[in-house]
């Protein structure tokens, strides 16, 4: 049986002001060296979810309930405690990708000042561990090295980010919706490069998504979240396949409705 690395138990979130609950007794269980989906249309809750456990939701909300992680309560750490463990023991991709660079420093020098903070190497190995890890995400590392944020597209920004997430070589590592600026070529290789730090590392993944067949093809087990609750957990299979709630069933019903792409033919151009 594989040990557990994050356990959240009866988590709820409210709006102390307003008495709104946001997320209602929210159990999800990640175990090490393995790839859990977090599914659900947007707005049910997901990445909320992502950000408590990050523990950057504002004061004026009330969290209640337990998330463990390595055996150790979250939220009764002090802030400092829970920073300590951000980056280098959990770290997250974030939809938002380019909230992940300062605009106005070079991306290899905030990788490296990133490296550094979290590991104990000197500059030059730390740069070149970040030639290494933005060569892997299919990029030209040295003229990303040397480029500022707005000098790249959405996608190689993107890219950037998460070489910085895996290498600091994170227990945990959150993607939020991490391919949305990527093509579907360069979105499997970095799902690819991901599934093989994690088999080299034994690290776990929390797959935050509504892409279903990503979810599909890429997960151990499954839950799906709507309204703030999770409403059925699974195998993949059990989930696509065999599922029980209503929203589940609603859920997939919108994958197998897309229809197929037409093939495409070759036009033939007099001369």
């Amino acid at each position: 049986m594989s040990e557990s690395l994050l356990s959240m138990k009866d988590m709820q979130i409210k709006i102390i002001s307003e008495e709104k609950t946001l997320l209602s007794k929210v159990n999800i269980e990640v175990n090490k060296g393995e790839i859990v989906g977090l599914i659900g249309e947007s707005g049910s809750g997901k990445s909320l979810t992502a950000k408590t456990i990050m523990g950057l939701i504002p004061s004026e909300m009330n969290v209640t309930g337990h998330i463990m992680f390595q055996n150790k309560d979250l939220l009764t750490m002090t802030n400092e405690q829970h920073r300590s463990l951000l980056g280098k023991e959990i770290g997250i991709i974030f939809q938002d990708y380019r909230g992940s660079f300062t605009p106005y420093i070079k991306i290899g020098k905030q990788l490296v000042e990133t490296i550094c903070t979290h590991q104990q190497l000197r500059k030059k190995e730390a740069a070149n561990l970040a030639l290494h890890v933005l060569e892997e995400m299919g990029l030209d590392s040295k003229r990303v090295y040397r480029s500022y944020p707005f000098q790249l597209s959405g996608g190689q920004v993107q890219r950037a980010s998460i070489a910085m997430a895996i290498a600091l070589k994170p227990s945990l590592l959150i993607c939020d919706e991490m391919t949305t600026a990527l093509d579907v070529m360069n979105g499997e290789k970095v799902l690819d490069y991901i599934d093989q730090a994690r088999t080299e590392t034994d690290c776990a993944v929390l797959m935050i998504t509504h892409d279903l067949a990503q979810a599909y093809k890429r997960t151990d087990r499954m839950y799906v979240m709507n309204q703030g609750e999770i409403v059925e957990e699974g195998l993949p299979e059990q989930i696509r396949c065999h599922h029980t709630h209503p929203y589940t069933k609603k859920l997939c019903s919108c994958l197998l409705a897309l229809p197929e792409e037409p093939l495409v033919t070759e036009r033939v151009i007099p001369v």
